[in-house]
């Protein structure tokens, strides 16, 4: 399997690619959501790759990435001008702020020698997506942002939230995975239209792997005052062209939420997507897709003989 070193931390990372010819085609690249992976978004990236050569990757502690709890295994490819010991230090200090989670992007982009891209991501995802559009508006061409938006603090709820969380995070037992129609119950709060039962496993099993720290740590970055009071600041001063898309019976971020935030730019396009919850684009894909590609202004050649 691939592997990159961004900033310190081993990333996993995959090409979904199609033969062009000599066409050399744009990139995009697929960010997932919490205690998620790139695998989720392999559907779309097939379907897109017609048009894009589609980069997806693992965040930092999710997925098949490195979390720092396997710093051991990031040190041993260590640059030859850096001492284990700088690169421990480097690792050490990476936090799980959202936009720490922009700036691995931009290194991974660097390290890839990716100058600009689409960028397609999802959930806690689009949020560090949205912050990378701002940081790095000059590498960006056009934004796709799936079940994000803007919410107010309660500190009540907030507190409930974070303490359920540590819960959840701290109590995940490897062998839950073998319990019959947990996936199910897993993913119930999640979806408002059937998906595939491997797409169901596939979830349950990236929310058992995830690195401890870096799930709890952005429970706690990602769901704040901090971020209730700059993600509003983040939307309203997009340049990016950017389609918010949110799915109708959403219970994680709902819909309003994010009508709410693509209301504050005139860069952002809103659409919404019946029938679906918190995944779209697993959900009801040709209608997520043909939204995505009405705003990307590509074509579905017509079948022969219509």
């Amino acid at each position: 399997m691939p592997y990159i070193n961004v900033r310190g931390v081993e990333h996993y990372y995959e090409w979904v690619k199609k033969p062009s010819g000599s066409l050399v085609k744009p990139v995009m690249i697929f960010m997932h959501g919490w205690a998620g992976s790139a695998r989720y978004w392999q559907n779309t990236a097939d379907v897109l790759s017609e048009q894009f050569d589609c980069l997806l990757y693992d965040l930092r502690g999710f997925g098949r990435s490195r979390g720092k709890a396997t710093i051991a295994q990031a040190s041993e490819s260590v640059a030859e001008s850096e001492s284990p010991q700088q690169e421990s230090e480097a690792i050490r200090e990476l936090t799980y702020e959202l936009e720490e989670y922009a700036d691995d992007l931009a290194a991974l982009l660097d390290g890839l020698h990716i100058q600009r891209v689409y960028i397609h991501a999802h959930s806690m995802g689009a949020s560090v997506a949205t912050l990378f559009f701002n940081r790095y508006s000059q590498r960006v061409e056009r934004g796709i942002l799936t079940c994000s938006g803007i919410f107010e603090y309660d500190e009540k709820s907030f507190s409930a939230f974070h303490k359920f969380g540590g819960y959840v995070v701290k109590f995940r037992p490897k062998w839950l995975s073998k319990i019959p129609f947990v996936d199910r119950m897993f993913m119930a709060r999640f979806l408002h239209s059937s998906i595939p039962d491997s797409e169901r496993q596939a979830f349950l099993q990236d929310f058992l792997e995830a690195d401890y720290d870096a799930a709890l740590g952005t429970i706690f970055t990602s769901v704040s005052k901090a971020q209730a009071e700059l993600m509003p600041q983040e939307f309203a001063k997009l340049t990016v062209p950017t389609l918010l898309v949110a799915g109708e019976y959403d219970k994680i971020i709902p819909a309003e939420m994010g009508s709410q935030a693509a209301a504050l730019s005139d860069k952002v396009e809103f659409a919404m997507i019946p029938g679906t919850a918190h995944f779209p684009m697993l959900e009801d894909a040709p209608t997520y897709l043909q939204r995505v590609q009405e705003f990307l202004q590509i074509t579905t050649p017509e079948p022969q003989g219509s």
